[in-house]
């Protein structure tokens, strides 16, 4: 009777094999898919190893942010010969994307508002509504329209109420 069964050596190396293919992969082309697609592993392996195998998935990281990088350096060097080419919507983006000068700009000009601006009346009766739909007991919105909008806020007591009129 044959075991059909690969022994743990023979797939350890076998697994070690494919990684290494797998990295060098992402290295050259830094898309997953097509790394694993050229070193004949499945995407779900992939990520199944990187979830298992914290020292894959740092290799992989890195082999990625390699790919990455020479992507970059092609990209660069391709914009460089468009640049050289006269190619002015090159010229454009390497000056809009390089140069502060040649950025988009946005201007933003704001007025902050003041804690202690007066309520309008108009104001002072949506909160009033708003209070009497809230259910609050006639004599709380009695005691809170009762006050001017023009008062200005009375500190806290000692007894943490707040100083002006008593309710009593």
């Amino acid at each position: 009777m044959t075991n059909k069964k690969e022994p743990s050596g023979v797939i350890e190396a076998r697994k070690a094999r494919e990684q290494a293919l797998l990295l060098e992969q992402l290295k050259k082309v830094p898309i997953v898919s097509i790394a694993c697609e050229k070193s004949g592993v499945g995407r779900a392996t992939y990520y199944r190893w990187k979830k298992e195998d914290a020292e894959f998935s740092k290799a992989a990281d890195e082999a990625l942010a390699e790919g990455t990088h020479l992507v970059n350096d092609m990209a660069e060097s391709q914009l460089l010969a468009a640049i050289r080419d006269n190619n002015l919507g090159a010229v454009m983006y390497w000056l809009k994307h390089r140069n502060p000068n040649y950025n988009n700009k946005l201007e933003v000009t704001a007025r902050i508002k003041q804690d202690n601006d007066a309520l309008t009346p108009e104001q002072e009766a949506a909160i009033t509504e708003a209070l009497k739909m809230a259910s609050l007991g006639d004599e709380d919105v009695a005691l809170s329209s009762s006050t001017s909008s023009h008062d200005q806020p009375q500190p806290p007591s000692t007894d943490g109420t707040t100083g002006g009129t008593d309710a009593a």
